[in-house]
């Protein structure tokens, strides 16, 4: 179960898939395999001749490049998800997050994600960063 109020998550699905997936029959190297690409998308930092972890990273920030409107329903998403988060302090948190992401030199890893997703997440976090700053 995901908890919006812990920042363990990816571990706790790892450990639990390293658990479950024997039980169902997944050969220990796969099993091991999907622990480890759960764990990346806490840093998003695939390396270079890691393809998989690339895809899923990748597949994991989509969202960001979202239509507009459809950004801006998920961003109204994470807001209400940490909606026991006082106001000010979800601002600053999630601003930092946000800027955090725009430091990044790239998002997607991918040629696909790099090409047609890049200029439309800068885009749509630009404009959450401005609007969390009124």
């Amino acid at each position: 179960m995901y908890l919006p109020d812990r920042s363990e998550n990816e571990d706790r699905s790892a450990r639990l898939a390293e658990r479950a997936l024997p039980e169902a029959g997944l050969p220990e190297a796969k099993t091991a395999e999907v622990a480890r690409l759960v764990r990346l998308t806490v840093s998003h930092d695939p390396a270079a001749d890691d393809h998989d972890g690339q895809v899923l990273c990748d597949a994991d920030l989509a969202i960001l490049a979202a239509p507009p409107s459809a950004y801006a329903a998920y961003a109204a998403e994470i807001r209400e998800e940490y909606h026991f988060v006082p106001n000010d302090a979800f601002r600053e948190g999630r601003a930092a997050v946000l800027r955090h992401l725009l430091g990044l030199s790239r998002l997607f890893r991918t040629p696909h994600g790099a090409r047609e997703w890049e200029a439309t997440a800068r885009y749509n976090m630009r404009a959450e960063l401005e609007l969390l700053s009124i």
